[in-house]
């Protein structure tokens, strides 16, 4: 089956640098199997067995979130309106999320992550990671990992996101690195590590990050988002895809990151949440750092699904450009995960998302509009916008 995706105004594909973007206009591309086979002018389009009028509208990559906690039951309004009143947010809070989660039946936690999905897919998500990290016991961890395999094949075993008050910090550090790691490798494809104030210090990190690559699983990191502990460091030297939040970095942490090949993952909507300092990214940019952007999605402290919104934050706040920030949400992404999504070239799997705008720049000149018109995964529909 040949798909032929026609009448496209504005076609954006990124390039192998941040920031580097192709804006092609009066465009259209063929997809084969799921895969981008050619990508020229309207007017050179080859014969398909089907058409997608885009309608003029612009054409980008889907977005890659690669970095979410889709996994979990209960909200948590109060701590949310408390915080937006002057309290300040601590690692801690993940714990009240954890008795709703192992209390909630499997069902439950599928049709929440479900509909989640559904709203990524909404804002132009193609593709996205899911952590565990809300059970903090065996039965809750593992079963939370069947759940998110469901959804995606970028499944994230966190066990470490903090110690639970049941148990002592040195049997809870031997548990995630012994049981819980010994049946979530047969689930995830990677470890993660809160490796921060309140949460776990540099040394344990080391330890359950050690465990998971001894075990075949692939790491990445939460680290830098409320102190900087020296977390970079270890995320280098163990070769983490990607170390997230990097809210305090140093000079020194932007030097290493730039010699190695961590993405350095930004989620402004914990910043946004919290009412944390929001970090300056151009340092680390200009010094070549691989970036990412991503919606953090979780019930505490980034409940958002909406990548145009992280953008529009962003680039208000963080001091991406348009064309950075749009990157950093789409090949940033990809590289965080370590494959070769967020692109519209040919031999891309058809991941792309139609905007009802004039250009791309409106992502974040727009903030809050839903642009987004319909998002496809390999070719098929996922989402498409009807009007009242």
């Amino acid at each position: 089956m040949k798909t032929l995706v026609t009448n496209i105004g504005q076609l954006v594909d990124t390039g192998d640098n941040v920031g580097e973007l192709s804006i092609l206009a009066d465009h259209a591309f063929l997809v084969e199997g799921g895969f981008i086979t050619w990508v020229g002018a309207n007017a050179l389009a080859p014969d398909a067995d089907q058409v997608i009028d885009a309608k003029n509208q612009v054409c980008i990559p889907g977005f890659v979130d690669s970095h979410s906690h889709l996994i979990f039951a209960g909200a948590r309004h109060e701590e949310f309106s408390h915080r937006m009143a002057g309290s300040s947010y601590q690692a801690g809070g993940i714990r009240s999320t954890v008795q709703a989660t192992r209390s909630a039946p499997d069902a439950e936690l599928r049709a929440n992550a479900k509909k989640l999905v559904a709203e990524l897919h909404a804002s132009g998500v193609t593709h996205f990671e899911i952590k565990s990290g809300y059970g903090l016991d065996l039965e809750t961890e593992i079963r939370s990992l069947q759940i998110a395999s469901e959804f995606t094949e970028d499944v994230t075993f966190l066990g470490a996101h903090v110690v639970p008050d049941w148990i002592s910090r040195t049997d809870y550090l031997a548990l995630v690195t012994g049981p819980m790691l010994d049946q979530a490798a047969g689930i995830a494809k990677w470890i993660d590590v809160f490796c921060d104030e309140g949460a776990f210090s540099v040394e344990e990190s080391r330890q359950v990050l050690s465990a998971g690559i001894a075990k075949g699983l692939r790491p990445r990191m939460h680290s830098n988002q409320l102190k900087n502990i020296g977390g970079i460091s270890l995320a280098v030297e163990l070769g983490c895809a990607s170390v997230d939040h990097c809210t305090h970095l140093n000079p020194e942490d932007i030097k290493l990151l730039a010699s190695g090949q961590t993405v350095a993952t930004f989620v402004p909507g914990a910043e946004f949440s919290t009412r944390a300092n929001y970090p300056d990214v151009r340092e680390v940019i200009e010094a070549g750092v691989s970036v990412a952007l991503s919606t953090d999605c979780n019930p505490g402290s980034s409940f958002t699904t909406s990548m145009p919104f992280v953008i529009a934050v962003a680039v208000r706040e963080l001091h991406f450009t348009v064309d950075q920030a749009l990157w950093a949400a789409t090949k940033g992404g990809a590289l965080a995960l370590q494959n070769s999504l967020g692109s519209l070239a040919v031999g891309s799997r058809a991941d792309f998302a139609l905007l009802d705008a004039e250009s791309y720049i409106d992502l974040a000149y727009r903030p809050g509009v839903p642009i987004v018109s319909a998002t496809y995964v390999a070719g098929e529909k996922v989402f498409e916008r009807t009007s009242n």
